[in-house]
């Protein structure tokens, strides 16, 4: 007796559906690019729980007369291809004829469609893929898709849906993706009555973005425009200071489509290598267009993939596009964030920040081949630039030499964890001098090394602390000790049971995605366990209205903002417990001192002081080591004197 079974068409349909509509979001987009396709410049897309109950996506193109309404729900019956050749020359965003079939298989759908020229439409009603009637209609030009009850007849596909927020947020960055990709399209989007979005058509990208996302956001962003080897490159990126913690801030689009492409990816990293935190991520929205022949579309279910056929050459494009605007005179200078990447050394810094046009604007907006004004630009010469840098780098060798002793009371960054003692100082030369003598200081409590001799140190670079040991010398990575200082401050009150806050004397308002609120009803609990209090302020919107106290020199909203990054990106992935440490990490790397931040004499010592009372005082929270040794039997190696 044979084994090998031949399915049936019924059943093949819902395998295929099971690739192609993974979720509610699968549909919204599948039937989204339909009406693309169609030249609708309107598209109304309906939802109710979620994609649950409904999906419901209308708008104004060319339609389907009676025959094309019946053959749209067949399998592999599509208008967008006549022939093999037609595979390597895709300019529509669908073309398997698959979707609708598949969708039609798990759910009961119901399609109207009448053509712009013609005064009569038709109905089509369908049930778990099998056609129940089918018969003229009235109703305006184009095509409107109704799909009810999704997985009805998967259960076992149904009972893998996520929350109501959820899949809403999946299919709000659907939604999203297609709008940013399409803004000469009317798009909006309404979820249980409640209007979430409203796109009028022509906005323009930034506008655009604005309205996706955020005035604050889309102002700041920089026009790119770059054409080569039928290349063009195109869209809006961030000024270096902007970049969050994740890549979901990152839009990259092939011939207006959506995808993701390592390729891609690391030629944006090294678009902003050595201007930001080695951490950080800049946010992109980029618009690559090409011959359909120079790229292959088919090789994802989900068409999230694609394949070029010269990888290096769109990467070397997109590079050059990001490199020559970030050094073109669009950027400002955040000395601190880029001097001292720990990706690069200190003279890449200083020449990948001047501009080969001779100016940098310290501005959010340019004014180059994108078109667009800088309004109240501040530009510096090249020469001056590269000379205010360099004495930086020289650590400000004419100054003053520092004679604080206590905290400040404006001091940039949070304090260390214990008061500081007032200690008798007999110091040299001051550390900023051309040729510095170390401090040496005498307090017993706080600066007597393990030699019981007053401890001998110096601050280089206003980045590291150098100071004698026993048998040598220790290099001490001042921000990485202080990280580690402040994500054990933050962890020990944690376990305590949560970390102390206090009420802001005004609240943070931020703007938030549907996807962000959606994290934040999610893991309410971790939020305030956290010490911070958010509620929501309004459509859109939530408010800062308690942050923790050990972070009362941080800008809350920039911790909340990269919060919210977090929450999304690993939402569902890890346990509270390492989402919860996550977030103290990102939270401790703020509040910690920084590269570039020069410390006063007492500020060293009490760093130096409370390393002794940590458990964990070798490496940061990121894993990074706190301190490097150098022997004196590898000194002595090192000149040659062995």
């Amino acid at each position: 007796m044979a084994k090998i079974n031949i399915l049936s068409q019924h059943l093949v349909n819902k395998i295929a559906a099971g690739e192609v509509v993974e979720r509610p979001a699968s549909v919204v987009k599948e039937l989204m690019e339909n009406s693309l396709d169609a030249g609708a410049m309107r598209i109304d897309v309906l939802i109710e729980d979620g994609g649950r109950k409904l999906i419901e996506v209308r708008d104004d193109g060319s339609g389907m007369d009676s025959e094309d309404l019946t053959r749209c729900v067949v399998p592999h019956a599509t208008s967008k291809l006549a022939n093999e050749d037609d595979l390597f020359n895709i300019s529509t965003m669908g073309f398997r004829g698959e979707a609708i079939a598949s969708i039609a298989a798990i759910s009961q759908m119901e399609i109207f469609s009448r053509q712009r020229d013609s005064i009569e439409g038709n109905k089509l009603i369908i049930e778990g893929g099998q056609v129940k009637q089918q018969s003229p209609a009235a109703g305006p030009e184009g095509t409107c898709f109704i799909v009810r009850n999704l997985f009805f007849n998967t259960p076992a596909r149904r009972k893998f849906l996520k929350t109501t927020n959820t899949e809403i947020s999946n299919i709000t960055e659907v939604f999203t993706r297609i709008a940013l990709a399409n803004d000469g399209v009317y798009f909006t989007l309404t979820h249980n009555g409640r209007k979430l979005k409203d796109l009028p058509g022509g906005q323009g990208l930034r506008q655009r973005i604005g309205a996706l996302f955020s005035s604050e956001l889309s102002d700041g962003l920089i026009p790119v425009s770059r054409s080569d080897r039928q290349i063009d490159v195109s869209g809006m990126i961030c000024q270096p200071q902007q970049a969050r913690s994740g890549t979901q801030w990152q839009y990259v689009f092939v011939n207006g489509r959506f995808i993701r492409d390592k390729f891609i990816s690391h030629a944006i990293r090294e678009g902003y290598r050595s201007m930001m935190e080695i951490n950080r991520q800049p946010v992109v929205f980029l618009f690559i267009n090409l011959p359909p022949d120079m790229v292959d579309v088919n090789v994802h279910p989900t068409k999230i993939e694609v394949r070029f056929v010269d990888s290096n050459c769109i990467h070397s494009q997109v590079l050059a596009a990001i490199r020559d605007r970030l050094l073109g005179g669009a950027v400002s200078v955040d000395v601190k964030a880029c001097a001292f990447s720990e990706a690069q050394g200190d003279s890449e810094a200083i020449s990948d920040k001047t501009s080969d046009s001779g100016y940098i604007d310290r501005n959010t907006s340019g004014n180059d081949s994108g078109g667009e004004d800088i309004s109240g630009a501040d530009k510096v010469k090249k020469e001056d630039t590269r000379k205010a840098l360099l004495d930086f780098f020289n650590n400000r060798q004419n100054s003053p030499k520092q004679q604080q002793m206590t905290f400040p009371a404006s001091l940039p960054h949070a304090p260390f964890s214990r008061p500081v003692e007032q200690s008798s100082v007999c110091t040299g030369t001051s550390v900023e001098s051309i040729r510095p003598e170390p401090y040496k200081t005498c307090n017993k409590d706080s600066v007597i090394n393990e030699a019981g001799q007053a401890e001998v140190f110096i601050q280089v670079h206003n980045s590291f602390i150098v100071r004698q040991s026993n048998d040598g010398i220790e290099i001490i990575d001042q921000h990485a000790l202080h990280e580690r200082v402040m994500y054990e401050k933050l962890n020990d009150r944690l376990n305590a049971g949560a970390i102390p806050s206090q009420k802001l004397l005004i609240p943070e308002i931020i703007d938030v995605t549907p996807a962000q609120m959606a994290a934040i009803e999610a893991n309410m609990d971790t939020i305030k366990e956290l010490g911070i209090d958010l509620a929501q302020f309004g459509p859109g919107t939530v408010a800062v209205q308690a942050f923790p106290q050990l972070l009362d020199r941080v800008n809350p909203t920039e911790v909340v903002i990269d919060l919210l990054d977090k929450l999304q990106e690993n939402s569902g992935k890890i346990s509270h417990e390492q989402l919860s440490h996550s977030i103290m990490d990102m939270m401790a790397c703020k509040a910690a001192v920084k590269a570039g931040d020069p410390l006063s004499e007492s500020e060293i010592i009490e760093l130096l002081a409370v390393r002794n009372d940590l458990s964990r005082n070798s490496n940061c929270p990121h894993g990074r080591p706190t301190n490097i040794n150098i022997s004196l039997a590898e000194l002595r190696k090192m000149f040659k004197r062995t």
